[in-house]
Order: C-alpha cells, then structure tokens, then sequence
C-alpha cells in the first residue's frame, strides 16, 4: 500500500534539506531535536508529507530561520 501522491494544489515546497545540510546536521539528528521520526524528514524534504504547522514551526526554530524561508506553496508551473 503506497502514498497517494498530492494534488498540485497541495503540494508544499522546501528547502529543509538545503537548510540542514548547512545546519551541519543528519536527517536523524533533526528529526531528534523536532521529535519525530527520520523517515519524516525525508517525506517532508520529497514534498510527500506536509508537516503541520507545529512541526513546521518546530523545524523553523531548529533550522533558526522563518517558516516562510524554508516552505512555500508549490504553483502549478514549479512542477
């Protein structure tokens, strides 16, 4: 049973791996400091899980940046 893929409408970018890597940090180490799973991390960073805005908000505060530098909605053309 696999992921349904997102609508374009739904699809949420990001630059969260970007940002960790120059962060110096593993999927594992920041999926530690927000408290989920790794494999979130890498759901998030492939655009196949939107976080919630708690978890966002989480990993904004970890990556010391603005929600709004590190997502964005994805429009139609990006795609």
């Amino acid at each position: 049973m696999g992921r349904k893929p997102k609508s374009e409408e739904e699809r949420v970018a990001n630059r969260i791996e970007d940002l960790r890597t120059r962060a110096n940090l593993s999927r594992q180490e920041l999926a530690e400091q927000v408290g989920v799973h790794y494999q979130t991390i890498g759901y998030i960073e492939r655009s196949e899980y939107s976080p919630s805005l708690v978890l966002a908000l989480r990993i904004a505060s970890v990556l010391e940046t603005s929600i709004e530098e590190i997502f964005w909605l994805e429009e139609e053309n990006d795609v």
